[in-house]
Parts: structure tokens; C-alpha cells; sequence
């Protein structure tokens, strides 16, 4: 076979083994070529069932993976996610003949599309039913199927959703108590390490594949938010389509990762798998068991990792110094926490709280495990010196305050970030876009999917946080209505008032 015709593009590809084309969908995009973290607890206790701090065998012992597997293959279970089917009304515009001797009005269609069926896996966190698993398998689901490895079904309810990690919380109730998955620490993990992805491959139940950790905190480029988050451990443990939702297991049988994402040529297993940590996942999971959504803290800086930067012809006048690895602070954000705490544009940030960080991406894991009003000590390099500063971390909107999650039965609407080249051709530095409608105020008032909503009472909206925050305002205040202006993709721009007071 000649050389060029093995030139191949290789997919990334979110692992949910799924049927149909919108919302539960396999994601693929195309590319060539080939100080200790806090564990967040409810007010009874721990959430879930973390394990102790992970240890491996002798170096000189051999390495038995059948206990791991016999230990969590019954801590997975299969889902299958439905999102009904809907009915739309299309209009037609009469045909010649009707035009000049009938009505000459257009005609309506009415199109009613199917069910859409998606599969994937989750990991049961706690022997009263909470269960992990991706966004993107349950992701519009009007339905949430659990299948036990015992082949026992129960419907699932969601707890709460995270888009920007890909981390879902659902919980089945069941009157006995269910085997769990103790949560590790992926930390802990070591290049070379052995690990066990367990999951429902190809719709097939209770599959365990082995391989070994290839790298950790990846940054794939599989998400297309600016917000999202991506720190994957890469192995190469057999994950496919089906696989998403599953555990990544250490050689204890403790969770240390939810497997999310293949690499691949024709969108099956053939080289490496990605898997998110457990750094992440713990965090997220008790935020949402405790607010119904992720309470995401921030540092206040943009930059780029230290190596790639000193190869940029535009940062050849720049100091780096002796510095290699680390963040390199580009700009700061408006009432950031680093700003607050003197962090300099310039600065090379090397460690947080004691733990290196060569990449961007390790120190987004970082602070991703923190909650804003946590205060972080961060280790950097200015002028050739070492200094260190202390960080309150603050959310998106620059407080410490608690998110919580924003009452979709009354607004009937789920959101996403705008599309980065729909922002480009708006020019827009701020703005959400619906991303579907159910029953609720957003439907009954015309507001349609891909409506930007750039402004409510006069408040730019930047986050779905934001959106939550006006409404809880809105519903405290007299009158109870919410102003929207935004834009349709086509460049329509429309107002809206929705009433809240209206059932």
C-alpha cells in the first residue's frame, strides 16, 4: 500500500452509542494525524463512596486485574436515554396552477419526526442510586432507561447536568442497596499504570478491557465551548461507541475516571481513549447532588501555556527568563481574583497550592476542584523571581455567591455558549443561545431554538447563570416579567416579554 493512501484523518469521538442525529448523538470531530485537592461534602457526610488514596502493588508483583473487574463490573450500568418525537408546522406556498386559479395561500405541513434512542453507560457513586454519567448520553432525554448488570430496569430521574464537563448526575430508586464504585484519585495515577475501562460497548452488557495510562491532563479539542473543561486521562484501554458513561478502574477497583471520548480513524476503538478524572468528577457530581448545578471557580486570567508561547515571533521581546513550563498571564479579567491579588500581566504562574502546573490545562483541573470563596495560594514568576499571592477564587459574574439551578419547568428552556463563528460573524462579546424548548413561558411566548439572548432587564447575559440570576430577581419583584432582546443566526432581532406570573 502506497504511503499517501495511509494518510488517515482521525476522529474524536464522545463515545455514546447512539441512534439518531440530534441532542444524544455521537459528537465527532475531525483532526490529522495521528497541598491535596478538597473533597466537597453534604451536610450528612460524604456524598459518595471515596476510596482512600490509591496504592499499587510491588513493582516486582505480578499484576491481577480479576479482582478489579469482579469488584466494579456490578457498579456499572447500561442506559438507554429517549428524546420523544415532536410535531412541527411547515409552510408551503401554492404551486403555479393553485396560484393563479385557487387561493393563492400558502399551505400548512405537518411533519412529525421520531423518537430518537441513544445508549451509553453510567457508574453507580452510592448505594442509594446516585449514578455518573455523560452529559452527552442523557443529554434532552425525555426518558432515562437503567438496566442493572442483574438485568433489573429502573427509570431514572436527573439530578443535574454540567455541558462544559460533560458530567451528568441521575439517581434510580431502589429498595435495595445497590454496588457501588469507591471514587479514587486520579492523581495518584502514574504513567504505565494498569487501568480497566468497564462498560456496555456496542449496546453488549458488562464488558471489561485493559490497558495501560498513555498521558494525563489532555486537551483534545473535542468541545467546542470556550468554557468547557478538558483534563483527560488518555489510555489505551479498548473504548467504544456505548463505552461513554463508563468507569476507568485502577488495579483496587477504585473509580479514577468516567470514560468520555475515543481517538480513531472510522469512529471505533483503534488506538487511545479518554477518560475524565476523578479530580473533576468528584467536584462536579457533589455540586450538583448539593445546588443542582456546578459551582465553577475561577482565577481571572487568560494566557497560554509557557513552551508554546516562546515559539510565537509576536512574544520574542517578552521575558520568560529560565521558566519552561507553566501559564503565562496574558491578560486579566474584570473582578477577577487575580487581579484583586496582584497577579500581573506577564506573570508566569507555576504552581497552585503546592501542585505543579506545566499547562493551561493542569491548572483548569486545578481550580476546577475548588469552589468560588475558596482561597488558593499561587506560586509564580515575575521579573525572574518567585513569588507567591493569595487567590480568592470568584464565579463567572466576579462574587462569591451560590449558583443554583434555574427553574426549567417555568422557563420550558435548555441553553448553550453561542458557536464561536456565529460570535465572530455577530461580533458578539457576550450572549447564550437557546439550545431547545419544552412546555414553559420561553415557548408560549414565540421564542424559538437558536434565539441569542443578549440582554434580560436590561442585564447582559453572558452565562446561564446570568439567566437564573435575573429570574430569581424577576420573580421577587412586582411586576414578575422578564425583558429579552437578542438576535436570531439569520440576524433577525427580536423582543420578548415574558410574564412569569402566568401559569
Amino acid at each position: 500500500m502506497k504511503k499517501e493512501t495511509r494518510s488517515i484523518f482521525f476522529s474524536l469521538v464522545l463515545v455514546a452509542c447512539c441512534a439518531t442525529a440530534a441532542g444524544i448523538t455521537t459528537s465527532v470531530v475531525s483532526r490529522k494525524n495521528g497541598k491535596q485537592s478538597p473533597v466537597y461534602v453534604t451536610e450528612k457526610g460524604q456524598p459518595f463512596g471515596w476510596a482512600s488514596q490509591a496504592s499499587m502493588p510491588g513493582r516486582n508483583q505480578p499484576v491481577d486485574l480479576t479482582e478489579a473487574a469482579e469488584k466494579t463490573v456490578h457498579g456499572v450500568v447500561h442506559i438507554k436515554s429517549t428524546v420523544a418525537g415532536s410535531t412541527q408546522f411547515v409552510q408551503e406556498m401554492p404551486d403555479i396552477f393553485e396560484y393563479f386559479f385557487g387561493n393563492g395561500r400558502p399551505r400548512q405541513r405537518r411533519i412529525e419526526s421520531q423518537p430518537q434512542v441513544g445508549y451509553g453507560s453510567g457508574v453507580i457513586l452510592s448505594e442509594d442510586g446516585y449514578i455518573v454519567t455523560n452529559n452527552h448520553v442523557i443529554e434532552r432525554a425525555n426518558d432515562i432507561e437503567v438496566t442493572l448488570n442483574d438485568s433489573r430496569t429502573f427509570k431514572a430521574t436527573v439530578i443535574g447536568t454540567d455541558e462544559n464537563s460533560d458530567l451528568a448526575l441521575i439517581k434510580i430508586d431502589c429498595e435495595d442497596k445497590l454496588p457501588f464504585i469507591p471514587m479514587g484519585n486520579s492523581d495518584n495515577l502514574k504513567l504505565g499504570e494498569w487501568v480497566l475501562a468497564v462498560g456496555n460497548p456496542f449496546n453488549l452488557t458488562s464488558t471489561v478491557t485493559a490497558g495501560v495510562v498513555s498521558a494525563k491532563a489532555r486537551k483534545i479539542g473535542i468541545y467546542d465551548s470556550g468554557e468547557s473543561i478538558e483534563s483527560f486521562i488518555q489510555t489505551d484501554a479498548a473504548i467504544n461507541m456505548g463505552n461513554s458513561g463508563g468507569a476507568l478502574v485502577n488495579v483496587n477497583g477504585e473509580l479514577v475516571g468516567i470514560n468520555s471520548a475515543l481517538e480513531s480513524p472510522t469512529g471505533t476503538y483503534a488506538g487511545y481513549g479518554f477518560a475524565i478524572p476523578t479530580t473533576i468528577v468528584r467536584k462536579v457530581v457533589a455540586d450538583l447532588k448539593e445546588y443542582g448545578a456546578v459551582q465553577r471557580a475561577l482565577l481571572g486570567i487568560m494566557g497560554g501555556d509557557v513552551a508554546a508561547m516562546r515559539q510565537l515571533e509576536e512574544n520574542k521581546d517578552k521575558d520568560f527568563g529560565s521558566v519552561y513550563e507553566g501559564v503565562y498571564v496574558s491578560e486579566l479579567t474584570e473582578r477577577g481574583g487575580a487581579a484583586d491579588a496582584g497577579i500581573k500581566e506577564g506573570d508566569i504562574i507555576t504552581e497552585v497550592d503546592g501542585r505543579k502546573v506545566r499547562t493551561m490545562t493542569e491548572l483548569q483541573e486545578t481550580v476546577m476542584q475548588h469552589r468560588p470563596g475558596d482561597v488558593v495560594e499561587v506560586t509564580l514568576v515575575r521579573d525572574r523571581k518567585q513569588k507567591k499571592v493569595s487567590v480568592e477564587l470568584k464565579n463567572t459574574h466576579g462574587s462569591t455567591d451560590v449558583i443554583k439551578k434555574t427553574d426549567s419547568s417555568i422557563l420550558g428552556a435548555t441553553f448553550q455558549n453561542v458557536p464561536d463563528d456565529v460570535r465572530r460573524r455577530f461580533n458578539l462579546g457576550y450572549g447564550i443561545q437557546v439550545k431547545s424548548l419544552e412546555n414553559g413561558q420561553f415557548k408560549k411566548n414565540g421564542i424559538k431554538a437558536g434565539f441569542i439572548i443578549l440582554s434580560i432587564n436590561s442585564r447582559q447575559i453572558r452565562s446561564e447563570e446570568d439567566i437564573n440570576e435575573v429570574y430569581q430577581e424577576a420573580v421577587k419583584s412586582a411586576d414578575q416579567v422578564l425583558f429579552i432582546t437578542g438576535i436570531y443566526q439569520d440576524g433577525r432581532r427580536a423582543h420578548y416579554a415574558v410574564d412569569l406570573s402566568e401559569e
